[in-house]
Parts: structure tokens; sequence; C-alpha cells
């Protein structure tokens, strides 16, 4: 169910009186999207990752809405209330840099870049698939968070961004490795069609061993400026030509 299909069946059931609980937490209430329409200041690039924040704090809220946590769900959204009408994001927060690391480091992944972990010898293991020749496609939401192997089955990273659409139709995803942090800081450009995948679509995997991928130059920028560098893009993709 998309968020608009939400609302309506949220409004619908309400009015049938059966909705009482659901009443508690109107997301659409929020008018969120109103909100970063009509204030300029959350247009610029500065607030870029405010707008993506906030979204993403409402997208938890319809989770919860949807596991029955109504209550959570509106505390939730009262937040996001609170933030929309206050300054912007950016005055905001804790400047104790030291805490903000530790809480950062909570959210790294445990399983650290290079750790063996695959099933690719053992018995019965299907072949990959060349993601390029996948019957049903792959949508977006299957391949960003994905985990990223090299040839010899040691973890890359995870794909942190997709972009699609490009002139030249090269398709790329952004494997960022090395714990929780932002595409463009220990980030790698890989071409989609470089990628294999495993029938369960779980883990995709880059032509090179993970030796030669540590030597593989990161993206040059965080704003995707490389995208118009013709020669950079040629240079990168050359490198992740199946062997």
């Amino acid at each position: 169910m998309n968020p608009l299909q939400f609302v309506v069946a949220a409004s619908f059931l309400c009015t049938l009186g059966g909705g009482a609980a659901l009443a508690e937490c109107q997301i659409a209430d929020a008018k969120l999207e109103e909100a970063i329409l009509q204030r300029p200041d959350l247009h610029g690039p500065a607030n870029r990752q405010t707008v993506k924040d906030l979204r993403s704090l409402r997208d938890a809220a319809f989770t919860l809405w949807s596991y029955g946590r109504h209550t959570d769900c509106e505390r939730l959204m009262a937040n996001i209330r609170e933030l929309i009408a206050g300054p912007a994001m950016t005055s905001l927060g804790d400047n104790d840099e030291d805490a903000a690391e530790e809480q950062m480091a909570a959210r790294d992944p445990k399983v650290r870049r290079g750790a063996t972990e695959g099933r690719r010898d053992q018995k019965g293991a299907l072949p990959l698939v060349d993601v390029d020749g996948l019957v049903l496609g792959l949508r977006a939401d299957q391949i960003v968070g994905a985990e990223v192997r090299s040839s010899d089955d040691r973890i890359v990273g995870e794909v942190r961004n997709v972009i699609f659409g490009s002139k030249d139709r090269r398709d790329y995803a952004i494997v960022a490795s090395g714990g929780f942090f932002t595409p463009g800081k220990d980030s790698i450009v890989v071409p989609i069609r470089s990628l294999k995948v495993t029938e369960e679509r779980d883990s995709f995997f880059l032509p090179l061993p993970d030796s030669e991928i540590k030597s593989i130059p990161r993206m040059p920028d965080k704003d995707y400026q490389w995208l118009s560098d013709e020669a950079w893009r040629n240079r990168n993709d050359a490198l992740f030509v199946r062997r």
C-alpha cells in the first residue's frame, strides 16, 4: 500500500466508525510535503539532507502505524510537526563531536569489509545471474542497501545509492564500505551492468577480487559532478569489465 492509498484507507475506516485507533495517528495531517514546498530555507543544497531526514521520519511513522503502534506513530508525528515548525534543522543538534561519533558508531554494520561469510563454495550453491540478464528486472529497493561482495566472496560494502537514466544509458551503483557513512566518502562507482546477483537477490557481486577492489579510485565528489566528467567515467568503468 503506498502512502496515498494509506491516507484514503485510514479516512474511510474512520468514517465508518471503526477507526478510533487509526485517528490517533494521522500522517497526512503533518502536511510535510506542503511545508517543504512552502519553506524556501528547505530548498537549498545546505538543507537537502534535512528534507531527506524529515521524509525518513515520516516513512518510519507509517511503518509504526502499519504494525499497529498508533501511539508511537503519533508521538513521532508530533516530533515531525515540531521540527517543521521550528528553525532550520541545520541550526539544531548536539555540538559534542565525541558524543556524535559514538552515536554514529552504534549504527555501523557489525560485519566489516573483507569478512568472509560467503556460501559460494558450498555444495549446491546456485550460479550467479548477470544483472542485465534478469528476466523480471531489478527494483531499486532490491539493490539499495544490499550487500556487495568481491568475486572471491568477500564483503566489499553495500549499495547506498543508484543512478539511473544518464544520457549515455550508463547506470551506476554507489557502493560504500567501512561503516555507516554518506555516499562520497570511501565509496566506489560501479556500473550496474557489471554486477552479478544471487538467485535470491540478496547479494551482489563485482567481477574483481577483493585485493583489486581496494585499489579502485574513490568517487571524486559527493555532489555527483563526476557524472559530467566522461573521461573519469570511462577510466572508472573500464576497471569493472568482466575478466
